[in-house]
Parts: structure tokens; sequence; C-alpha cells
């Protein structure tokens, strides 16, 4: 069985993955699909420090942030639908070009 530090070390590799994701692509899709692998990576972690103090708040914590990411990939999906029928591309340079 693994200890806390390999899934804390699993998680800071989900997040730094998905931050270098997020920094680098111009595509909506990969960014939101690279905020979602950050917030697996937050899971991680808040599950391995709940199983390392042996306390539930972390755990109930990381069902919470299950539902954020649920919520956001709801609303991400929502923007990218929206901005693939007004510009035709789902570049994130023609969000900056938006008014109104």
């Amino acid at each position: 069985m693994f200890g806390a530090t390999e899934y804390l070390v699993l998680g800071s590799i989900l997040f730094a993955l998905g931050l270098v994701g997020f920094l680098t692509r111009r595509n909506l899709i990969v960014i939101f699909l690279s905020t979602e692998v950050m917030f697996q990576g937050v899971v991680i972690n808040a599950v391995a420090f709940a199983r390392h103090h042996e306390h539930l708040e972390g755990q109930s914590f990381a069902l919470f942030l299950l539902v954020i990411a649920a919520v956001e990939a709801g609303l991400a999906l929502g923007m990218v639908v929206m901005l693939y029928r007004r510009k035709g591309t789902l570049d994130a340079e023609a969000w900056s070009l938006m008014r109104g």
C-alpha cells in the first residue's frame, strides 16, 4: 500500500502538468481539461492529507471539490459552445476580441 508521500507526489505532478497545459495551450478545450487535471491533483492531495491525519474533513473537502469541478466543466462547455458559434474557432485569443 502506498503512503501519504506517494499520493502527495502524484497530486503535485498532476497539478504541475495541468498548470503547464493551462499556461502553454491556446485551445479552449485543452485549457479547460488542464484545469480539471489541476482539480484532480488538489483532490488527491486533500485525500492524502486526510488519510495522513486520520480525519474525514479532507475527504469531505475532496467531495466538495469534485462538485466544483463538475460545475466548472458545465460552465466551460457553455462558454466554449458560445465562442465557437460567434467566432468559428476555439482559439483563446478570440476572447480578447469580443466586446460586450
